[in-house]
């Protein structure tokens, strides 16, 4: 009797740690920068000149172009899908069948007997009908700016970039992240380039605190949701 009682207490936790290992939203983490080697070097000076060879080039722009310089992207997407689908099958089948004439079987007293019909031996129909349909419809806005470093430099020129940024609102933490590679000729000259630019661009949007928490539901619930058999 008390083995009865305790069963479904020891059965209790093996259904419920599934639930609780259930996966939840990936909060993407910012990178670190790249740490530039720094090292001491003298100023050069050229004896009659005002300028050194460290002041900026006057035929050349501030874009970015080499690992460890920083570009600004402007996200700037709108993401919108819609898709119905509708179904429609059916299928109606007769039978029959009948041995009117057998060996002279169909003139035997049994048969005549029995009024037994054996042009009408067999009967049967078959109907079936199914119909269904579905829509869905998704649609997503997401505007930002946000600094990102070149990390590579492929051998054809374009560059990968990434950076994050996170934004902490009383205790809610909000955080930015990009990946992708760009070309050097899509950046403008005010050094910025759109997102719509970026190949492979892997753009996160997530957060932690108290509102990201409220828009999970609880361990429990998901615990009951992933053994419910209904």
């Amino acid at each position: 009797m008390k083995f009865r009682l305790l069963f479904p207490l020891l059965l209790l936790p093996a259904l419920l740690l599934p639930g609780c290992a259930s996966k939840t939203t990936e909060v993407v983490l910012v990178p670190e920068p790249l740490e530039e080697i720094r090292e001491a070097q003298p100023i050069e000076t050229t004896n009659g000149s005002l300028w050194t060879t460290q002041s900026g080039s006057l035929f050349e722009d501030h874009k970015a172009r080499a690992i460890g310089d920083i570009v600004t992207i402007v996200i700037s997407e709108q993401a919108r899908a819609s898709r119905e689908a509708s179904t429609t099958s059916g299928r109606d089948s007769n039978y029959a069948a009948g041995i009117p004439n057998f060996f002279g079987l169909e003139n035997h007293d049994f048969v005549v007997e029995s009024n037994l019909d054996m042009s009408n031996m067999l009967n049967a129909n078959f109907t079936n009908s199914f119909q269904g349909s579905g829509k869905t419809e998704r649609s997503g806005d997401l505007t930002a700016s946000l600094s990102a470093q070149i990390i590579d430099v492929y051998p054809n020129g374009n560059y990968k970039v990434r950076g994050g940024k996170e934004v902490m609102v009383n205790t809610e933490v909000q955080i930015i992240y990009l990946s992708g590679i760009v070309r050097p000729v899509d950046i403008t000259a005010g050094n910025t380039i759109d997102s719509n630019k970026i190949l492979n661009a892997r753009i996160s949007y997530t957060g932690r605190g108290p509102i990201a928490d409220k828009q999970e539901p609880g361990w429990l619930g998901r615990a009951i949701d992933h053994v419910w058999p209904f």
